[in-house]
């Protein structure tokens, strides 16, 4: 175990010597070797996490301290390592996860020159450093510096095409919602230290330190610890910078905005469970949120004709599931479905990235299908992604899904109803997807077709990994009702406790069959309605209002951002121009008019000076005898 110890700060350290090394030597690197390093260093942690996860399984927790961080009269924060049972999970996804995204990227971005071909791995290397971080902190203050250093390789990674103005617009709405976001997640952190004097979970989960929280304290903090939730998990209202955030590199899509970045704000609520399930105020606020962001993105993705858009607005549905497990206080389900959601939302990016790449760049599926004969193990594979996110009993999604699904039920029919009819909208969309991109006839012009070809094997074989994976990976959580004992759950109770009220067998037959029938009509309704597709003319009514995602865009475009333009401009033109340098020119023109017209007194005629000599003899003297 001590061998353990000594290796577990290589975790994180290793993308950030990859990091460094392409990124220094990014002139100087070729592409095999850029690829290689980037690979390679996610490889080696993936290896070590998962030597941490089996002595975590055996019982051993580790916190680590290396040094003391901040010390101010009575605050002390530690830069320590907390590695437990929920760190563990996430370590195997980010890394795991991570690494094949690494290799995919070696064969997806080979036409970059050699020196953006090494920026690009060190960008990603530093992100997964970021995101390690985050989820390995000992405390809130670690947990947020990680926090910032995804945001931070989010924006770099978005804007990476940063020759195109629309990407590196979008690029800085991720970065600036996120800030927004980042805000509430830092107000929450000095309400603790006033509060508790410290940021490490521990102490702050301690019954001493809860035991000063009032109930206000706890939903304040709790509140704004969600806010910065948002943020990062894309949750209404700030959830419109992630489907923009399409513009970077597929492989960025499938890493950041699908496996890890975006639930960064599960793994901090569920980190935090002790705080939030004191907070019922909070959690119903968590719930309503996660509904209204599952149902509205999902009823948005229907619409959508970009592949990535529609995986985009569907990880932000899946996000809202997410969400809703969190706020009815089954925090297991919701690290259950942030791992098979890495899996098949991973898999779909990617295989999304293999359409475009086989398609020269073409993104919208109006101008695909029948590409599964030209690509039969993207097609196949993508199709394993649409049955898992769709819930398909024996398929990941379903058993990670039906668990949110009994929880919003327990907590009340209106919350499951409304889940489900999303859960429908998943199944009906994701079909429309693949019927309308893998099916049917060609419908694009005769030169894309003409080069459609199967990937190369450096971007199938994570393909088939991730379709295995998103297989068998929900059978780590069979409830008792199926026969199994739910193994994540028994795993993470040490540190996430989740308060969910629990079913009858018969109740949990019941809601599974419901669901699953209600899929599977789900399924052969988009099979009718698309298997004969044709690209449609404009959209009408309320297909455009779903098309145009609501018009929310637009909204924020005129209730925040065109009137913090025009008060901008209004400064610009009166307070800054008029005011403050009407002012300070005022002074200087002042100064330059006075000086003008003294000095017509030193007119150099003695005569003048005599006469002027004179009256101020007058004056004083009149001064004198009258005054």
């Amino acid at each position: 175990m001590n061998n353990i110890v000594k290796l577990i700060w290589l975790i994180p350290f290793l993308p950030l010597i990859g990091f460094l090394i392409n990124g220094v030597g990014r002139k100087l690197l070729s592409k095999t070797f850029s690829g290689i390093i980037g690979s390679a260093v996610v490889l080696g942690s993936f290896i070590i996490s998962l030597l941490v996860f089996l002595q975590i399984k055996s019982g051993n927790v580790f916190n680590i301290h290396y040094f003391n961080f901040i010390s101010i009269d009575s605050l002390k924060i530690s830069f320590d390592y907390k590695i437990d049972q929920l760190t563990s999970l996430f370590l195997l996804i980010i890394t795991g996860v991570g690494f094949l995204i690494h290799v995919y990227s070696t064969s997806y971005m080979h036409e970059e020159d050699d020196k953006d071909f090494a920026k690009y791995f060190s960008y990603l290397n530093l992100f997964v450093f970021s995101m390690l971080l985050l989820v390995m902190g000992g405390n809130y203050l670690i947990m947020f510096i990680g926090w910032e250093g995804v945001g931070l390789c989010s924006y770099l990674l978005i804007g990476y095409w940063y020759k195109n103005n629309n990407y590196t617009d979008a690029a800085k709405k991720a970065f600036i919602m996120n800030r927004i976001g980042d805000l509430g997640f830092l107000l929450a952190l000095f309400w603790l230290i006033a509060k508790v004097d410290t940021v490490d979970y521990d102490q702050v989960f301690s019954a001493a330190s809860l035991a000063k929280l009032t109930p206000v304290d706890i939903s304040g903090i709790t509140l704004l610890l969600f806010v910065g939730a948002t943020g990062k998990s894309a949750q209404i209202p700030l959830y419109t910078w992630l489907p923009d955030a399409m513009a970077g590199p597929t492989p960025v899509s499938a890493l950041i905005h699908a496996a890890t970045m975006v639930t960064a704000g599960i793994y901090m609520i569920a980190r935090s469970n002790a705080l939030f399930s004191l907070a019922h105020n909070t959690q119903l606020v968590i719930t309503i949120v996660g509904l209204a962001t599952a149902l509205l993105a999902a009823s948005i993705a229907i619409k959508q004709h970009d592949i990535k858009k529609v995986l985009a607005y569907s990880t932000v549905s899946q996000l809202g599931f997410m969400f809703i497990a969190l706020g009815t206080g089954n925090y297991v389900a919701a690290v259950f479905h942030v791992i098979t959601h890495a899996f098949f939302k991973a898999l779909m990016f990617l295989g999304s990235g293999s359409v475009i790449h086989a398609m020269g760049g073409e993104q919208d599926i109006r101008k695909m299908g029948g590409l599964h004969k030209h690509m039969k193990i993207t097609s196949i594979t993508f199709l394993i992604g649409c049955i898992a996110i769709a819930g398909i009993p024996g398929f990941s999604g379903f058993f990670s899904k039906d668990e949110i699904l009994a929880g919003a039920y327990s907590h009340g029919v209106v919350f499951y109803a409304v889940a489900l009819f999303a859960a429908l909208l998943t199944a009906f969309y994701m079909f429309r997807l693949y019927i309308v991109t893998f099916t049917g006839k060609f419908r694009g012009t005769h030169e894309p077709e003409h080069h459609l070809h199967e990937s190369p094997s450096a971007m199938t074989i994570p393909l088939i990994i991730l379709a295995v994976l998103s297989i068998v990976g929900g059978y780590i959580g069979v409830p008792e009702a199926l026969g199994g004992h739910h193994q994540l759950s028994a795993f993470l109770s040490p540190v996430v406790k989740s308060s969910v009220h629990h079913l009858t067998h018969d109740t949990e037959y019941m809601l599974m069959g419901l669901s699953t029938a209600l899929v599977l009509i789900a399924i052969f309704f988009a099979w009718t309605r698309f298997k004969k597709y044709q690209p449609e003319g404009e959209s009408k009514g309320f297909a455009k209002l779903l098309e145009n995602k609501w018009y929310v865009d637009e909204l924020y475009d005129f209730v925040i951002v065109k009137p913090i333009k025009s008060i901008a401009g209004f400064s610009n033109r009166i307070i800054e121009a008029k005011g403050i340098d009407g002012l300070v020119n005022g002074v200087g023109k002042a100064v330059n008019y006075s000086g003008r017209q003294l000095r017509w007194l030193q007119s150099g005629q003695v005569g003048a000076y005599v006469l002027l000599m004179v009256i101020g003899i007058l004056l004083l003297f009149i001064l004198k005898l009258f005054f």
